[in-house]
């Protein structure tokens, strides 16, 4: 069985948060399941948000490195981290494509570039000048996008936020 097959799979019997299974027919039980629990998401993006804070504390290639992590974190096929981000393993969360195929590093980057530019708000204050003026910018747009997408995945019926929606993508809850 592919590992694609499989999460699939094994998603489509996870309790959903009223209590209830998901056992969709269609072999895609899980992409047409429920909007996973919110607060489940939120843990998880703590955890990785953690995750790349800690990083950018590396002297001047940490912002890089945390934001690298933010953009690639759900398409590494890493095995300790079962193809998802760290935060959403501890929180039994995944996401899919909705086309059925497995994650990969760019549908990530389409899912998560705006979380990303935390991480250049920190590699702007090592440019003098230029990259502090270049900050304020930044950080007012990060933070926008950051409240439109808490709005969308509270919002809308799937739990699809900007990023899923521009990656073909959505965020289910799976056995383990």
């Amino acid at each position: 069985m592919d590992q694609q097959n499989r999460w699939t799979e094994s998603a489509t019997d996870a309790p959903r948060a009223n209590g209830q299974t998901d056992t969709g027919s269609s072999g895609f039980g899980s992409i047409e399941a429920g909007k996973a629990d919110l607060s489940k998401r939120f843990i998880a993006a703590v955890i990785d948000g953690a995750i790349a804070f800690v990083i950018g504390f590396i002297p001047l290639i940490g912002g890089i490195i945390g934001a690298a992590y933010w953009l690639v974190r759900d398409g590494l096929e890493l095995e300790f981290m079962d193809g998802r981000s760290i935060g959403k393993k501890v929180m039994k969360l995944r996401p899919v494509r909705l086309d059925g195929q497995p994650m990969d590093i760019p549908t990530s980057v389409k899912r998560n570039w705006m979380f990303a530019l935390g991480g250049v708000i920190s590699f702007l204050l090592w440019i003098p000048i230029l990259g502090w003026l270049l900050m304020i910018p930044v950080a007012l747009i990060a933070l926008g996008l950051g409240l439109f997408e808490l709005y969308k995945v509270v919002t809308d019926p799937q739990g699809r936020r900007l990023g899923d929606n521009m990656a073909g993508t959505k965020v289910i809850e799976v056995a383990s």
